[in-house]
């Protein structure tokens, strides 16, 4: 009997959410928590008397196993649903088909493959194409259809291993997280209608799964002729005059704000003197980009090095069209905000300035970190969706040198910015240090070490691909010995002491005593004979 299987996405054309028996489909997303709701829906969406089985893999898949059977989704028991827990390795993914013959000798049902990317991070593209082929044939034989969800860190990686598959793969898709709402990105998708390609649509998510938005009605703004009006702090130009009549000099950022809201495709251009000012330029550029639309031109001058690379990113995300650093001369300056006429900023702005005031900020911890703690930070930080893979931060393994113990060499280490943590674990000091680009690492240790760190330490080894910095947090030891514990406590109380106030530190302050003074030769104090005893 044939079956008819579904994505559940609603309100999605059916041409786009119907999956065909014996198809191999695949659908890469950003973020954990989406692909673990997006699984949801597939495996609750599906008819009643509909087979189906799920293949979680990772450790994150228990939380999705659990929902699955939770009270309140009663209408999953009445589905034929199975579950199994595949291992996180290459031999298991390879094996996969001959594993369910073992356990399911599966014939016409839903296959749905919940993984990390990193699952596929060992394998080659020639061998991603013959397990791909491979799988396929088998999905023929059985009649079955596979929808295989990879998510977290690597999908970038996997998503361009992927499009060249089309002669395998019945359909590709993406589901890419911006702040607000999600991006459904597809490749291609066949089901027994035809072919679709290339096809993005907006994706919002509620307690129920996710649903398609409708089409935002533009919003029309009056054409007032100013793209070639330029709009800036006076102090961006360094004490030079206006270049024409199009071009006003303000005194501030505020004043360039009032008067940017009146304009519609001017160019305005920000000055940044220290980094006090970043929360509110950024939200001075997101209202300006949310109500003026896409055709402003928004230029932000660093005039002091005080833009760190996460503020960077959240200039850019909030309108932003580029950011000139402190370092560029006025004649580079000049050209850069020529190199932005006639651009349309077409990335999307979400409404609410506070979402990525808090997402595109790292974590508010920092410094020592048990190893557990330190391990779900790193997976944290090096999950998030708002930083391109491959630039997230470092991690540093040092060894100390002979006679060093561990514990001892991190009362050199000094962490100050938040998301730079550190832990203990294989008698090594382990460092994250989020946002660090790796040719910056040698000066951040500089900065953050108190000796030179080829003298206190024996050995050094780097890892900066999120992949990598991954699978070695994974590596470490989950818990610390009695005496690695009572060594790090005693860290933890010198560190402690050393920033505590000094008014609250008790110290002891000599006296001046004359020996001779009338108050010491009291009457109590009489001369004794020789012998007598005192």
């Amino acid at each position: 009997m044939k079956q008819n299987f579904s994505l559940g996405i609603r309100d999605l054309w059916d041409e786009l959410v119907m999956l065909q028996q014996a198809g191999f489909y695949w659908v890469n997303i950003d973020r954990q928590i989406d692909a673990a709701l997006f699984c949801q829906q597939i495996m609750l969406g599906q008819n009643n008397d509909a087979r189906v089985a799920l293949i979680g893999c990772g450790e994150r898949s228990d939380s999705l196993l659990t929902a699955l059977f939770t009270a309140e989704n009663n209408n999953a028991e009445k589905k034929q649903l199975s579950c199994y827990a595949l291992p996180e390795n290459k031999a298991a993914l390879l094996n996969l088909t001959d594993d369910l013959m073992r356990a399911l000798r599966p014939k016409n049902r839903l296959l749905v493959l919940y993984a990390p990317a990193s699952l596929w991070r060992d394998i080659s593209p020639e061998r991603l194409q013959r397990w791909i082929d491979d799988t396929a044939a088998w999905l023929h034989q059985r009649q079955c259809t596979l929808v295989v969800i990879s998510h977290s860190t690597g999908v970038t990686r996997l998503r361009n291993m992927l499009i060249s598959q089309h002669r395998g793969l019945y359909g590709l898709a993406s589901l890419q997280w911006q702040q607000d709402r999600a991006q459904y990105l597809v490749s291609w998708w066949a089901t027994e209608r035809g072919v679709r390609a290339n096809k993005v649509q907006m994706l919002q998510s509620d307690s129920d799964g996710w649903y398609m938005l409708k089409e935002e009605e533009p919003i029309l703004t009056p054409s007032l002729d100013d793209d070639g009006l330029f709009l800036m702090e006076k102090s961006v130009m360094e004490g030079a005059p206006a270049l024409s009549e199009n071009w006003q000099l303000l005194d501030d950022n505020d004043i360039l704000v009032q008067t940017g809201m009146l304009t519609h495709a001017a160019t305005l251009v920000f000055a940044l003197n220290q980094t006090s000012q970043v929360d509110m330029l950024v939200k001075q550029v997101h209202s300006l980009r949310r109500q003026r639309g896409e055709l402003l031109k928004i230029v932000v001058r660093e005039m002091k090095p005080c833009l760190r690379a996460s503020d960077e990113r959240l200039l850019l995300a909030c309108g932003a069209n580029i950011i000139v650093s402190h370092s560029e001369p006025l004649s580079r300056f000049l050209t850069r905000v020529e190199s932005v006429q006639g651009q349309r900023f077409t990335k999307h702005v979400p409404v609410d300035v506070e979402v990525l005031l808090t997402t595109m900020r790292p974590l508010q911890i920092k410094g020592y970190q048990p190893p557990d703690i330190f391990r779900q930070s790193v997976q944290m930080l090096i999950d998030s969706t708002l930083m391109p893979e491959g630039s997230k931060g470092v991690l540093v393994a040092l060894r100390p040198v002979p006679g060093v113990r561990a514990a001892q060499a991190l009362t050199l280490c000094t962490l100050r910015r938040f998301g730079d943590v550190v832990t203990i674990a294989q008698d090594r000091l382990f460092l994250f240090l989020s946002n660090c680009r790796l040719n910056e690492l040698d000066i951040a240790l500089k900065s953050i070490f108190r000796l030179p760190v080829d003298e206190a330490f024996s050995n050094r080894i780097v890892w900066s691909q999120d992949l990598q910095i991954l699978a070695e947090v994974k590596s470490l030891a989950q818990g610390d010995t009695l005496e690695q514990e009572r060594q790090i406590n005693d860290y933890v109380q010198l560190q402690q002491t050393e920033s505590a106030p000094r008014s609250q530190v008790m110290r002891r302050e000599p006296i001046a005593i004359d020996l001779l003074a009338p108050d010491l030769l009291g009457s109590n104090l009489r001369a004794h004979a020789p012998g007598e005893p005192s």
